[in-house]
């Protein structure tokens, strides 16, 4: 099948799915650290990316499509457009950091968590949106190309700290 017979939503699925099951696959390994790449270890790595995908992708559904309006930002266009998110950069928001303890039970837990609020993304209205805390506010088109780049950002470290 080519892939103009999907629409753009499925092949972002698509891409969400196989970065969900690489995450996944880390998990027996989420004790592993490198100092000389980050101060945490791969499950926080995992833990973090999943709660910034399920928190955006509830404050989508959430959201009041009505209520959107896009505003310039050079710092959104430039991750946006290139994909990069520079490392060391900028803190995480308490909001999608775990103060409790992450065991490969919890991490399994929030990921089932994390793909059945992914699952409800596509029905959503293209005006859907979420307040980023530096970029302002994101439609879902921009939301799904964020949550994308932030989690490739996030496998690239664990990445890093097994090599």
């Amino acid at each position: 099948m080519c892939l103009k017979s999907y629409s753009h939503s499925k092949i972002i699925y698509m891409f969400f799915k196989k970065q969900l099951s690489e995450l996944e696959s880390y998990i027996p390994q989420l004790e592993k650290t490198n100092s000389k790449i980050t101060h945490s270890n791969i499950g926080w790595q995992i833990d973090h990316s999943l709660r910034v995908i399920r928190g955006i992708a509830w404050q989508l559904e959430e959201s009041n499509p009505n209520e959107f309006a896009s505003k310039f930002s050079i710092q959104k266009s430039f991750i946006l457009l290139t994909g990069y998110i520079p490392r060391g950069k900028a803190k995480a928001p308490k909001a999608v950091q775990n103060e409790n303890e992450i065991t490969e039970e919890s991490i399994r837990d929030f990921l089932e968590k994390t793909k059945s609020q992914v699952d409800k993304i596509d029905n959503l209205d293209k005006n859907s949106h979420f307040s980023h805390p530096y970029f302002g506010k994101l439609n879902k088109k921009e939301a799904i190309r964020f949550i994308e780049i932030h989690t490739e950002h996030h496998l690239k470290i664990i990445r890093d700290i097994l090599q």
